[in-house]
């Protein structure tokens, strides 16, 4: 299944998208202010132009475990976002995917490698 993984801040959205057999992840362009009309409008075009049948959007929990300010944030994106696309959105735990980003470097934009390592996570939670 074709997925596409977000990264969501209120400036920008890291983007990432697996193939259809969900064995490679490959980081891409960010979306910038993905909450308006025009970033929502840009993410429906992606899901449309990817053939992607499902968003799996990173929530930004505390060390702890639990939802902050930007996790609630995050969850009325979401709803924004289910009125824009017709796949299922999925959340899932992102905490860390930044510090991975930043770690493992590469050619693509931080907040688009967090939202690979996000889908990356999510895949292998998916096969276990």
């Amino acid at each position: 299944m074709r997925m596409l993984a977000l990264d969501a801040g209120e400036a920008r959205c890291g983007c990432a998208v697996c193939d259809p057999t969900e064995s490679v992840v490959t980081p891409i362009d960010t979306v910038s202010r993905p909450a308006t009309k025009r970033g929502l409008d840009t993410l429906a075009r992606l899901v449309r132009d990817r053939e992607v049948e499902q968003v799996v959007v990173g929530l930004p929990l505390t060390l702890r475990g639990e939802e902050g300010e930007q996790a609630r944030w995050t969850r009325r994106f979401a709803k924004r976002l289910a009125e824009h696309v017709d796949v299922p959105i999925e959340m899932y735990d992102e905490r860390l995917t930044t510090r991975q980003a930043e770690r493992t470097g590469g050619t693509a934009e931080a907040d688009s490698r967090a939202a690979a390592h996000l889908l990356e996570a999510f895949l292998m939670g998916r096969a276990g």
